[in-house]
């Protein structure tokens, strides 16, 4: 598979090939999962929040289940702080997918349970980082984002 450079450092994933298909180690959930274009920026993001933003695997999860209404909706990546609490959402996607309002929607849903203090979208060649201010309802767009 050849996927494009990211706007992201470069990493070395661990790799292996099972039956035809590409599947990469997951350093979070601790396993080999198919090398999806998406998965391709997740797990390029998960080593930039690890490594540059000084996020310990151990504070992250990914597709993280919550419930919205009746819906049960996994957000690609949560992280926490100390104490178990969430402060940032990660809603990753394909570089063919253009980040748009329909994904800052998507990434609305998943926050409207957690209120967590970021939310970040990227495609991996796009990044977008908002800091929520819950007290006079404000989004502010970062320039960068927040390191542990």
């Amino acid at each position: 598979m050849d996927f494009p450079n990211l706007n992201l450092p470069l990493v070395e994933l661990k790799t292996k090939l099972v039956k035809g298909d590409m599947q990469v180690f997951d350093p979070v959930r601790k396993k080999y999962f198919s090398l999806t274009s998406e998965e391709w920026v997740r797990q390029n993001f998960i080593f930039y929040l690890n490594k540059y933003k000084n996020y310990p695997f151990g504070l992250m999860r990914v597709e993280q289940m919550i419930r919205y209404n009746t819906l049960k909706i996994r957000a690609d990546i949560v992280l926490y702080n100390n104490t178990g609490v969430p402060t940032m959402i990660i809603e990753c996607k394909s570089p063919r997918v253009k980040i748009n309002q329909d994904t800052f929607y998507q990434i609305a849903r998943y926050n409207s349970k957690l209120r967590v203090k970021y939310l970040v979208l990227t495609n991996g060649l796009q990044h977008y980082c908002c800091e929520m201010n819950y007290d006079n309802d404000d989004i502010v767009f970062l320039e960068n984002i927040p390191s542990y």
